[in-house]
């Protein structure tokens, strides 16, 4: 299978391509380098072919598009604090640039696209768990770019004859993520922070709780929703199924680690939600998801990667 990866150099895309190519496919890369990293690539960067340019392009999707059978599109602007500050841009590279992917791919004749959705989709509404039925909410133009990608999706297979599947990702964390970026996830943060003993920044008072799951578990969620059948147009969410709070993120890391830091609270950050916690029935069913690693077993491989000092 020749599989092209959107945002191939971020953090997602980096660990789903060297899946693919670890299975024996052919893995190229689409990626303008704003946010992914070319550390990223480090081990299969004479692997892949690499496409370096915007999705937003539609020359450059055509000609990396070519001889394509599945296009995993990871591609996009993330984190709800910058699309406040950004709303326009969040939009046109995550929405316009997703309905860019679906044409050109429709146009190379690529079987199907697996697309990056979020579990920010559902918002701050209090019921638990997350179903993919549920009416959307979303509080962030971050999380309204992302539904609109995910309405796109949806409807391409009747109109165009293209498969699609969309996967709502709840709090990914795992190896070659970047603590450094001013919009850093969580977890790299709290991690990089505990093993250096740097004061470690909580929104709120931690009780915000999350279904925080590791990279492993979404790249083969990510695979599997490439050849299951009769999922055309599908939304899946794809999470552990437990929540825990960002205290206990905390203290876990800390547990694992031998080691403390000192913490300091911040106000909660406009467009967060409370609490989220995915239902993976649908993907259990239908894709045949069966995540394997828990927070603790995630964490120890995430801590032992950024405890060897690895960047890429």
């Amino acid at each position: 299978m020749r599989a092209i990866v959107t945002g191939g150099a971020g953090f997602i895309g980096s660990n789903l391509a060297r899946a693919l190519l670890a299975r024996g496919h052919s893995a190229a890369i689409v990626d303008d380098f704003s946010t992914g990293r070319r550390e990223n690539l480090s081990g299969i960067a004479r692997d892949v072919e690499v496409f370096e340019g915007d999705v937003r392009d539609e020359a450059l999707l055509a000609r990396s598009f070519k001889g394509a059978q599945v296009v995993f599109h990871q591609a996009a602007l993330p984190s709800v604090a910058r699309s406040v500050k950004a709303p326009f841009e969040s939009h046109d590279v995550n929405a316009s640039g997703t309905l860019n992917v679906l044409l050109a791919a429709r146009k190379a004749g690529v079987r199907r696209v697996v697309y990056a959705s979020s579990s920010s989709a559902y918002g701050d509404t209090p019921t638990l768990p997350k179903v993919e039925t549920m009416a959307p909410a979303p509080l962030s133009p971050y999380a309204v770019s992302k539904l609109a990608g995910e309405y796109y999706c949806r409807i391409f297979p009747a109109l165009y004859g293209l498969g699609t599947v969309a996967l709502r990702y709840f709090n990914v964390f795992g190896t070659h993520q970047d603590p450094k970026s001013h919009y850093a996830a969580v977890v790299p943060l709290f991690v990089t922070s505990v093993l250096s003993g740097r004061t470690v920044h909580i929104d709120g008072d931690g009780s915000q709780s999350r279904d925080f799951t590791f990279i492993e578990n979404v790249v083969e969620a990510n695979i599997l929703a490439a050849t299951a059948e009769g999922v055309e147009g599908e939304v899946f969410n794809v999470g552990f199924g437990k929540a825990h709070s960002v205290n206990e993120l905390f203290e876990t890391i800390c547990g694992i680690t031998g080691k403390t830091a000192p913490v300091e609270h911040s106000p909660s950050r406009p467009g967060d939600v409370k609490h989220s916690l995915a239902d993976i029935s649908k993907a259990r069913k239908l894709l045949g998801y069966n995540p394997k690693f828990d927070l603790h077993a995630g964490l120890v491989k995430t801590i032992e990667y950024f405890a060897a000092g690895r960047t890429g």
